[in-house]
């Protein structure tokens, strides 16, 4: 194993896409993940076109970097070997119910028995201290929860929404990374290891609202909370005379340089709603309202030309086909090929950081349903015989 966290072993009993999402991350790194799959495996290797049943591509995007051990750990054997494994071993992450884990026997608790230095991380839906502690949670019901459903309909008056995107899970999953890097960091000091808590929903209410509290942040409030200009519902690509394109005009610099390319310039001056950041939000809707007017009048490629030039920020709307042949992607290499054992020739995506040393990527490629499973148990001191007798009462897979 290479990357900057090469000597690091972690367990992963995490299925779909919030915990497998975080410690995928932690496999291109260069830690040790070994997945811990039950005998049916991941679910989410069920969803999506695939050429080989089991292996869909959410969960080729979201399980690279990765080992597969298939363990039953509802049986005591299986609970045992898993134990084991523990006990050697630096975190155990998990993303269901903190009370499942107890059911299994696999509360912080037990695996602070065998192994007082491991880093003990749940992500699940609600903080344990609240009413909400037993409830489930997707994706979904915290995106409605979290307030950000909401804002489409406050933005557009329509009905709430949700971003077409597990945009809950992934960010759950990255501040479970950073919360576990963190740890790892202090054990380095202390010794001991430690439970860690990472609840969506109030990961995702300090996300939205970070942007959103607004006057709310002040006793008494100042207004009703929101940001005006996220919730412009003139805030959107902009439609040109064969397309749409995507531009930011905010600073100073860039209204008169807007307003210069349309021969307006004095108009910084003489229109009180242009006179700073403050004055432009208030008037947001309107002011994004007469950019969109004016868009309409040229083509996407003029435009994009033209805001270049100017040094205003501009973009094309990408779409599934296009992303590909985005020229920044295409020159940084951000998508590439692999071969798969099984899956044959891949489209990849690369870690986006870049590193002048130890540069993050993936280690191995998204593995079979227990692939690795004898391989897993027997560096962990299994015996040949121990591994059979696993097999035999349908413990291992």
């Amino acid at each position: 194993m290479s990357g900057p966290l090469a000597g690091l072993r972690i367990i992963d009993m995490t299925s779909v896409l919030m915990g497998p999402y975080g410690t995928q991350w932690l496999g291109d790194m260069g830690a040790d993940v070994i997945k811990i799959e039950a005998p049916e495996g991941d679910v989410v290797r069920g969803i999506g076109p695939a050429r080989t049943p089991g292996m869909g591509p959410i969960f080729l995007n979201t399980n690279r970097s990765k080992r597969s051990l298939v363990l039953d750990v509802k049986q005591a054997a299986g609970r045992a070997a898993l134990l084991r494994l523990v006990a050697e071993a630096d975190v155990f992450v998990y993303n269901v119910r903190p009370q499942a884990m107890a059911r299994l026997g696999l509360s912080y608790e037990a695996l602070q028995e065998v192994n007082p230095r491991i880093i003990y991380a749940g992500m699940f839906g609600y903080g344990q201290d609240g009413p909400y502690a037993a409830k489930p949670a997707y994706d979904d019901l915290i995106q409605g929860a979290c307030t950000l459903s909401s804002m489409f309909a406050r933005a557009n008056g329509g009905d709430p929404q949700y971003v077409p995107a597990a945009i809950v899970d992934r960010i759950t999953g990255l501040s479970a990374v950073a919360a576990i890097l963190a740890a790892v960091c202090e054990r380095q000091g202390s010794g001991s290891g430690q439970r860690i808590d990472i609840p969506m929903f109030e990961t995702m209410v300090g996300f939205v609202l970070s942007d959103h509290l607004g006057g709310l942040s002040f006793e008494p409030p100042l207004d009703g909370g929101g940001y005006a200009r996220l919730l412009s519902r003139s805030r959107k690509p902009y439609r040109t005379q064969d397309g749409f394109v995507c531009a930011l005009i905010y600073t100073d610099k860039q209204w008169h340089s807007f307003l210069r390319l349309l021969g307006r310039e004095s108009e910084m001056q003489t229109d009180p709603r242009l006179a700073n950041l403050t004055t432009r939000t208030e008037h947001v809707d309107a002011l994004y309202a007469e950019v969109g007017r004016i868009m309409s009048t040229r083509g996407t490629a003029d435009w994009l030309e033209s805001l270049n030039t100017a040094d205003i920020p501009s973009t094309p709307v990408n779409t599934l086909d296009s992303i590909f042949e985005d020229p920044h992607l295409v020159a940084t290499g951000f998508f590439g090929h692999e071969e798969h054992p099984t899956e044959g020739r891949l489209r990849t995506m690369r870690h986006a950081a870049t590193w002048s040393r130890t540069q993050p990527a993936s280690t191995r490629p998204a593995p079979r349903c227990g692939q690795h499973s004898e391989e897993v148990l027997s560096k962990a001191g299994f015996g040949v015989d121990e591994i059979k007798a696993l097999q035999t009462q349908g413990v291992l897979g």
